[in-house]
């Protein structure tokens, strides 16, 4: 089937597009708004955008009331914001977290979460969460929509700090990710979680030598 987004004439009951880009890690972000009230929430779109030095961006669609959502307006008015790792222990708690659509409401208190201290920023991060990154406001880049609702605040912060719980670093030195089990958004309501991996090597270009061997032609020289 082909479809245009403008038009929407994929003629299916449900809109496709989310459930073709997955899976979607999330954006569990916690802010601090300027009278101090805590702020925590899901945000599926959500990725990483460089690492030296590290960005995270998330986007925010418009409130049903109207506006900016408390996480991307705290973030902005403060200039500090907290990404929290969701994972499948957490996963009822995230969707709490998810449900609250009044503002001024402290989700962290409501899903019963213990905050944490933040090192380097003021909002807190959830404790429970095994991996959090605390990240300055860098950029809002805004995405008009057909409507207010639609419109999308995207987020971008600069990260200077990162919490890992000790006990997920291996002897090796590495992060074993599957015994975190961090939550994914596919489509729909369906989610699911990370509990399996492999490698897959990067493949070494081939010599001149080996190219001449492959090809039957001969190795470009170079003229000084």
């Amino acid at each position: 089937m082909f479809y245009e987004p403008a038009k929407n004439d994929h003629g299916l009951p449900y809109n496709p597009f989310k459930a073709l880009v997955v899976p979607r890690p999330i954006g569990w972000i916690s802010t601090l708004s300027r009278k101090g009230v805590v702020n925590l929430a899901p945000f599926s779109e959500f990725n990483y955008l460089g690492s030296d030095p590290p960005y995270v961006m998330f986007s925010a669609s418009g409130h049903n009331t109207g506006g900016r959502k408390d996480s991307a307006k705290n973030a902005e008015e403060t200039g500090e914001f907290v990404f929290n790792l969701a994972t499948w222990e957490l996963r009822e708690a995230v969707r709490i977290t998810g449900d609250v659509e009044e503002k001024g409401v402290d989700e962290m208190a409501l899903a019963g979460l213990a905050p944490a201290p933040s090192r380097l920023v003021k909002p807190p991060r959830v404790a429970a969460s095994p991996v959090s990154f605390e990240c300055i406001h860098h950029q809002t880049v805004v995405l008009p929509g057909k409507s207010p609702k639609a419109t999308n605040h995207v987020v971008i912060g600069k990260v200077i700090g990162v919490y890992i719980r000790d006990d997920l670093i291996t002897a090796s030195g590495r992060v074993d990710i599957l015994k975190v089990r961090p939550l994914a958004r596919l489509g729909y309501l369906d989610y699911t979680t990370v509990d399996a991996s492999f490698e897959i090597g990067k493949t070494r270009a081939p010599s001149a030598r080996e190219h001449h061997a492959i090809s039957g032609k001969p190795p470009e020289t170079r003229r000084a």
